[in-house]
């Protein structure tokens, strides 16, 4: 069985970092290269923090671009929200110390990696976007033929059947870039997205955190010591979850198993003007569209989901230095 082709485009925080875990974790997917966008943090920090988990982890095969650094909609440089760096630290990693790589981002730029990647693997290749979608719908508009070309989208992103955690309607990665993401869905491009629906069911404790302890591995350690960070600010933030969600690490689970999720078949669009700016919802002009490009995931199996996160980056963290 031939393993899944995978890019990450990542804002690397804290649960981007789990989602890195777990697609190292997993020995059905081959990480082709991640991506860098801004979010938890500018695109300079977040592709640091990639290189520098990537050899903590015992990954430096796996190469790392940069991406733009601000929305499509303006030019002024993008600027971290002090509840981002509350939430995911100063450095995005908890304000945890991981030494830097050696290595450096690549030479090509995200966008033209993206469609290199399409191009070469077609069907075979699966995207996970856990930030906005910018470097996304920056590729399609210089390739357009991606979109029938690539093998699936699996973003983690918006909110349909609950509020958001922006405001009442927007959840934080659409509300980065609502306009590439309205793009992105109108595109016709394959993408389920993984919202709050469900990745804020799926909660780690520090209960979790202390069997990756005992693995008694440097890496392991740093790991569990970023998650801990996370989850404190989770205490502040949402009280009532008694856990931090695993947002991010979600996305990738269902991009290898899509059963883990219950989907519902609907075009989708994102508001982009007026006060429900950022709004991630059903697509009136294509609602009765028979061909649907897009899945929203409404239903996940929490129980087997935690199991296999627990287990892959376990397993991850143990053979690690």
């Amino acid at each position: 069985m031939s393993k899944k082709k995978m890019i990450l485009d990542l804002d690397t925080g804290v649960d981007d970092t789990l989602a890195i875990c777990y697609a190292l974790g997993s020995p059905e997917v081959d990480l082709i290269g991640i991506t860098g966008t801004y979010g938890n943090v500018l695109v300079q920090q977040g592709v640091r923090n990639a290189l520098a988990i990537l050899d903590l982890l015992g990954h430096p095969e796996v190469p790392v671009f940069a991406g733009l650094s601000h929305a499509s909609f303006t030019e002024e440089e993008f600027e971290v929200l002090p509840v981002s760096a509350f939430i995911h630290g100063d450095n995005g990693i908890g304000d945890v110390e991981i030494e830097d790589s050696e290595r450096s981002v690549e030479e090509t730029p995200a966008v033209d990696f993206i469609i290199e990647s399409v191009k070469k693997y077609g069907k075979d290749l699966i995207y996970v976007p856990t930030g906005p979608q910018t470097n996304l719908a920056a590729a399609i508009k210089k390739a357009p033929e991606i979109v029938d070309e690539i093998g699936a989208v699996v973003l983690m992103g918006g909110a349909l059947t609950v509020p958001g955690n922006v405001n009442a309607w927007t959840e934080a990665n659409i509300s980065q870039d609502p306009d590439a993401a309205n793009f992105v869905f109108r595109s016709g491009i394959p993408a389920t997205m993984v919202g709050l629906d469900v990745t804020l069911q799926t909660l780690l404790t520090y209960k979790d955190t202390a069997v990756w302890r005992e693995k008694d591995t440097y890496a392991a350690g740093k790991i569990a010591d970023i998650t801990d960070y996370y989850i404190k600010a989770y205490e502040t933030t949402a009280p009532t979850l008694h856990g931090c969600g695993l947002h991010d690490p979600l996305a990738v689970a269902v991009a290898i198993d899509p059963t883990l999720v219950e989907c519902l078949d609907i075009n989708m669009k994102v508001d982009v003007d007026g006060p429900t700016r950022g709004r991630t919802i059903g697509d009136t002009d294509r609602l009765n569209d028979p061909v649907k490009t897009m899945k929203v995931a409404v239903k996940v199996d929490v129980p087997r989901f935690l199991d296999e996160f627990m287990t892959r980056i376990g397993n991850l963290v143990a053979a690690a230095k």
